[in-house]
This record gives C-alpha cells, structure tokens and sequence, in this order.
C-alpha cells in the first residue's frame, strides 16, 4: 500500500510533476493513478487534475504506462510481463519484457532502444526453488527490480501465463527489403513469415532465428521481427541446431559449472576396496569417448554352486565428483541426459567429468560403484553385493573386436584376452541368456538404422548395423546390474528412482486388435496380459510380409517407460522392479541411484541425504522423464531434417517402402533403404474418391473398391523435400488391392503441391551415430 505523502504542512494539493515522477520512480509495487492518489491524498475533483498532471507526463515521454502500471521512462514497472528465453552462463534465467517502446528509452541510458534484461537467479547450494517455477519458452508476470547501474534488473515469478505461443524458430532468407522466416516445425510448413525492412535485427541469409509475431491478417503472409540470431545453419553439420533451440535443450554449460568441473581431482583411495588387479575391461562401439561400465566374468568355486558364474559389472562414480547441490548437480538435473545427435553429443556433464575423470580409460586408475553377482548355472541370480571401489581397466574393446575374437578372427589386442577374459564372459552370458528366456521380454524385432556422415556434416549412408552377441551380452549384464540396485534399495527401505513400464492401456490395445484383425491375426480377449501374448503375436507373423509392421504396431501399443518413485514393474523386460544404475554419466537418474545406493550402503558421506523424500524423487522423476522425451524428440527430428536434406536433389525418383500408417488425409510412408518417413495427400491417390475406413486401417476407393491398406508394400516418387522442417512428400506409383485381393486398374491422377507433414512419433525409425546398445530407454 502507497504511502501517504503530504505537499504541504498537512494540506494535500495536486503534487508537482517532478514529485510525481519521483514517487513512481521509487515504488517498488503496482502504481496507478488510485495509488498516487491515496499517497498524496487527493480526493474528490482534485482527481480530475491528476489525470490531466498523469497525460501530461506520459506525452512528454518522462513517465511510461503497460500492463504493470505506470513506471519512469526508461525503466520497468514493480512487476513486468515478460518472456523467458534463454539462460547466461551462471545457469540464471534471462527474461525480456513482452512489450517494449524502444523509442521511450531502454532502461540502460545508452540509447540502443533494447529492451531490459531481468535475471531470475537459480537457488543455490541445493535449495529448492521458493515460489513458482518457470523454464524457457514460458511467459510469465515477474516482480522486478534495478540491479546496479547497467539498467539490468533481478525477478522473481509470480505467476505463469504459459507458453509463448507467439515465437517461431525459423530459417532467415534475406529479400530485397528485410526479408522471410521459412519456420522449422512442420505442422508450419508453406507458412513463410514476413519480416519488414528494420526488424531483421542482426539476422543473415540462412540464420537459425527466433521471431515474435507482430500481426496476422486474414491476408497475405503474417508479420514478425526477428528477437534473436541462434546460430548460422551454413552446413548440414549444423542442423542439429535446430532441435536445441526447438526443443529448449541446454548446450552451453554455465562458468560455475565449468569450473567446478576443472577443479575435481581424482578420487583418492579414501573409504575404497582396491580391486586395480582384477580383469575388468570395457566394450564399448569404436568411437565412443565416455566409458561407463566395465566387466568381467569367473567361473565359481563354490561347490555349493556348480556350473556357476560371479559377474561383475563397475560402473563409474560419478557421484565422487557432482556432489548434491553443486552447480554440476544442478545443471544435470536440468539437462536430464546426454542427447545424441549424428554430428554432435550434447552431454550432460562438462567433457572434464564425463571422459576424464569418470571414464574408465585403459591402464589408468578410476573410482567406480562396483556389484558382484553370483549365479547359478541355470543363469539365476543367487545373490549380489554392492562395492565401492577404485579398479584399472585392463583393456578397450570395440563390441566387433570381441565378438571376432570369439569367432576365431580377432586382432592381437582381443585374442591375448579370450581364454582370461572374454570366453568366461560368454560362458556367463549363456546362462543369463537361458534365464532371460525363461523369463520371457519383450521380443521386438525392429532394425536400428545408423546415419553415417561425411567429414563435412554430410550424410554419407544410412546402415542397419549388425546386432551381435556382444551387444546383447552387455545389455543382459546392464539389466542384471541394474535389477540388482532396485532390489538392494527395495530391501534397505531406501528412497530411490524406478524406471517404470506399465502394461499397454486398454484403448491401445483395442487398435492393436483392430490392426491384427486387418492381416487375419486373433488377439486374445481374455487372459493375463504378458509380453508372452506379444511374442506369439510376433511369432505367428515372424516369416511373412507383415512381420515388420505388425512389430511396429506393436511397439506402439507399449506405455512409455518412465522415471518414477512409485514401482510399476517393467513391463518390457517382465520384472518386479527396475532401476537405471550403470549410465551416471548421461542419465541424471543412474546418478541418483548412486547416491542411494552410497547412503543405503554406508559407503561414504554423498549419498542420497535423508531429507530426500520420495514426494521429492516422484518430482526430480517427472523432470527428467520430460528431459528424455525432449532429448528423443529432438533427435528423431535432427534424423529426419538429414534425411531430407540428403534426398533433396533426388526428386522424382522412386523408392520401395511400406504403408506405416493411414489417416483421412492420406497415407504415410515408411522408405525400405533409409527408414525416413514421408507424406502421400488423398488427393493424389486416384481417380476415386477414397473414404478412410479406421476399423480396418486402410483408404477404400468407393467406385473401384481399391484398397491402400497398413503394411502394404508399395513404391513412391519423391516430389517434395523440405530439409528444414524434415519433411517428405511421394507420389503412390503402385496400385492397391480391389475387393477380391487383385491389383486395381485405377488411374494415378497427377500430384499437387499440397504439403503434409511427416508423422510426429516415428515407431522405430533411425538411429543415431551416438546413441548406444545399453537397453537405454527401456
């Protein structure tokens, strides 16, 4: 409430202009004329001259009214609406008023006309945000302050108003006056955004910016001004520029950050068990640069356990390095995981933490959180033990150099392991293999495409690698080790993070009914729902034409996975409880687990503290399962834009490919080679009017009966290619089937240029040069 502030031994009278100025200057809440009133205490038709004073003022340009009230020419109201668009390098919020008159001033004298910046400084020391929350992108009433003299300002939420829907990130093409926002997202395609001469800001031809929309009209193309230059997209190495700044994704660590992380040293045999003599090594793909887990394997001598194995699996402590609280900690909580981009890795922790002090390089000595199993010869688990200790990698191996070594065709390096190392490995994974049959996963069959670039960014190829013994072996020692730190939280009482698989909703499972019923298979409609019921499905159509797609629909009747306090179970893999313990280095959740697993075990004084509830670590999941759909999104569309960019000069040709989904607008095409996704409109299907029919997932001509159904196989020509966006568009050159499952005679009437986005949630897709066979979003 203002103060009331007299003129005149007692006597109110109208105040000065300067007065006025004064007081508004000094307010630190909402001013208006009520406020100014009750402060000078006029009352009646005084009021009248107030008002007159007030217009005065405001067009001499020495005072400025918005949404916050009144405020100083030059300076922000008490409480300001603004946006929030990025973070400065000490992991603070940077916001920007939503409306600001360059020409009344810019609230730094220096005469530019930019708007103010107001810092929303992050809690420190671990301390959980006061007040509400808000991220990039979001749109927010903030109550503001003057922070020295550099016309810089501190804020505080005070309620978010939501997304700012009026922001587009696009591509700058320059035009003879100012020019044209081509936009990234591609449910904008065909929706170009004009920029007026003057509001390019520091734009060039083939920027990555960002725009605020000014006005939309009924016609002709909307307006904008260009806010920010993110970067220049001169190459295809650049497009994963695009999805960081689409998707809000971090990738620029903080001065605080970087700093903690240059001044960690090594980890100290302190509280440790010294186990630098034992033949752990790492197998890892050929270029990977983090190391995060190691093993070994040895038959065991227990005669109570003949035929028996104990399997180690160590895996880096991360948590000797970013201690709760820290400015590391925080800014992997932000970031979540690691992204995988074909020409980049956006890692969650700086480069100093995650490939030097945590890796686990060869012949060099690294902390590491270490569990040793004991198992039967049947592959049961019988019992295991947590250990924390400092071990020496005895070798790096390639996933193809073990696996040549076993073959008989190993190099040098590889083959002075296999009779100490690798065959003991193998013997292991046998029995693990026996035990994970019996239990009976998820058996998805989906090739995992790879893109290949060239030195300059390009895309060379696109491959479906090989899937090797070596891979699956590590991937059941992971999912071992990970099912053995659930169960040793479960059985201390210990708070931990889960990750959780829930069975398929009932509505999936009704349109996974419908899809089988389509290509004459039966689901189940009564029984326990297991992932046994999906492997005789997929069983029962492993050797016909539609064994691909029905694995794929399969795969989109499954519930996402996420992170969670509350244990679901993991559908997928048919466990009782789960948790992601061996990747600290890039899920922020496997180094919560860490800390957990250090409190629960005694093993030092970074555990988990005891404050840690699990209405705590339900919200940390929420963040970081968000952080996971980002990341994927992020990449599956970096994918996409590449495919695009490389198909670009190869319009008109023709492709094979599958029907891998159907919708009234047309039909979506799965390309056999490259696995890319595009768009046939309806309209350029035929002659015939086609009616989309959704029971039986398929468009049906109504004169000629031509059916275009899910999972046919059928031949395209690429007609339209929009790199930005990732976005493809074919011609259907085959014919579909009549009523009598014969081949129609329908003719192909000539394409238009409509344009139809590709579809958003690619079921298996491609993948990434980065990414890794760790089972890491199961």
């Amino acid at each position: 409430m203002a103060k009331r502030i007299n003129t005149q031994a007692g006597e109110p009278s109208l105040p000065s202009r300067e007065q006025i100025v004064a007081f508004i200057a000094q307010a630190t809440d909402t001013v208006g004329k009520r406020e100014i009133a009750q402060a000078f205490g006029i009352k009646g038709a005084d009021k009248i001259g107030l008002k007159r004073i007030l217009k005065e003022i405001e067009e001499d340009g020495d005072i400025a009214r918005g949404r916050g009230g009144l405020s100083k020419a030059g300076r922000l109201p008490p409480v300001v609406l603004a946006d929030i668009r990025s973070r400065d390098r000490n992991g603070d919020f940077l916001a920007f008023p939503a409306e600001w008159d360059a020409g009344k001033g810019d609230g730094t004298g220096d005469g530019t006309g930019k708007p103010p910046t107001i810092v929303l400084h992050a809690p420190r020391g671990g301390r959980k945000p006061r007040g509400l929350t808000a991220g990039i992108g979001d749109r927010a009433l903030l109550r503001v302050e003057p922070d020295g003299a550099d016309g810089r300002y501190t804020g505080r939420v005070v309620k978010v108003i939501g997304k700012n829907k009026a922001e587009i990130i696009g591509v700058f093409r320059e035009g003879a006056q100012g020019g044209r926002i081509v936009p990234v997202e591609k449910r904008s395609q065909g929706r170009e955004i004009l920029i007026p001469p003057g509001e390019e800001g520091e734009a060039r031809e083939g920027d990555l910016v960002s725009v605020t929309l000014e006005r939309e009209t009924r016609f002709g193309l909307p307006r904008g001004r260009v806010r920010e230059r993110l970067g220049s997209l001169g190459s295809e190495k650049a497009v994963s520029l695009i999805a960081l700044h689409l998707h809000h994704i971090p990738h620029v660590f903080a001065e605080a950050t970087l700093a903690e992380a240059d001044a960690a040293k090594p980890a100290t045999m302190k509280g440790r068990e010294d186990w630098r003599d034992r033949p752990l090594l790492t197998i890892d793909p050929p270029d990977a640069k983090d190391h995060d887990d190691a093993v070994m394997a040895q038959a065991d001598d227990d005669a109570g356990n003949p035929g028996g194995f104990v399997v180690t699996v160590a895996i880096a402590d991360v948590a000797a390095y970013v201690r709760p609280g820290s400015a590391l900690d925080r800014e992997a909580l932000e970031r979540g995981n690691s992204v995988y981009f074909p020409d980049r890795v956006v890692p969650m922790l700086p480069e100093r933490i995650s490939n030097d002090l945590c890796s686990l390089r060869e012949g060099e000595d690294r902390p590491a959180l270490a569990v040793r199993m004991v198992v039967a010869a049947d592959g049961t688990k019988r019992k295991h033990t947590f250990h924390r200790v400092m071990m020496r990698s005895r070798a790096k191996l390639s996933y193809a150099q073990a696996q040549a070594a076993i073959d008989g065709h190993g190099d040098d390096a590889a083959n002075a392991l296999l009779d100490t190392a690798l065959r003991p490995l193998w013997a292991a994974y046998a029995a693990l293999r026996e035990a994970r049959d019996r239990r009976g996963p998820l058996a998805l069959d989906l090739p995992e495409r790879k893109v290949l670039l060239t030195p300059d960014g390009a895309v060379d190829r696109v491959i479906v690698p090989e899937r090797l013994d070596a891979h699956r072996l590590i991937e059941e020692f992971m999912i071992q080790a990970n099912v053995a730190a659930a169960e040793t939280l479960e059985g201390a009482r210990q708070a931990l993070i889960y990750r959780v698989h829930d069975e398929p909703a009932i509505e999936k499972m009704r349109a996974l009914g419908e899809v089988l019923a389509s290509v004459g298979v039966k689901l189940p409609k009564e029984g326990a729902l297991r992932p046994a019921l999906f492997n005789r499905i997929l069983a029962a159509v492993a050797e016909t034409e539609h064994a691909l797609f029905i694995n794929e629909v399969v795969l989109r009747s499954q519930a996402q996975a996420v992170y969670g306090s509350e244990n679901l179970g993991h559908f997928g893999l048919n466990l009782r409880r789960y948790a992601h313990f061996t990747s600290p280095i890039r899920r922020y959740a496997d180094l919560i687990v860490h800390r957990a697993l250090i409190a629960a075990g005694r093993m030092g004084s970074d555990g988990l503290s005891p404050d840690v509830t699990a209405a705590d670590l339900a919200q940390v999941g929420e963040q970081i399962s968000a952080a996971e759909r980002r990341a994927m999104a992020a990449e599956r569309e970096t994918i996409d834009r590449l495919i695009a960019h490389h198909l670009a000069d190869r319009v008109g040709a023709t492709f094979h490919g599958q029907i891998a989904g159907v919708t009234r607008a047309g039909l979506f095409i799965k390309l056999a080679d490259t696995g890319a996704d595009g768009f046939v409109p309806i309209s350029t299907l035929g002659a015939d009017y086609f009616r989309h029919e959704e029971g039986r997932h398929a468009l049906v001509g109504e004169r000629t009966g031509e059916t275009f159904r899910l999972g046919d196989k059928v031949e395209v020509k690429l007609v339209e290619a929009a790199p930005v966006a990732g976005a493809l568009r074919f011609d259907l050159l085959s014919e579909g089937r009549t009523r009598a499952g014969t081949k129609a005679s329908g003719t192909q009437a000539p394409g238009d240029r409509a344009f139809k986005a590709a579809p958003s949630g690619r079921p298996a897709g491609i993948r990434n040069a980065g990414t890794r066979h760790r089972g890491s979003r199961r």
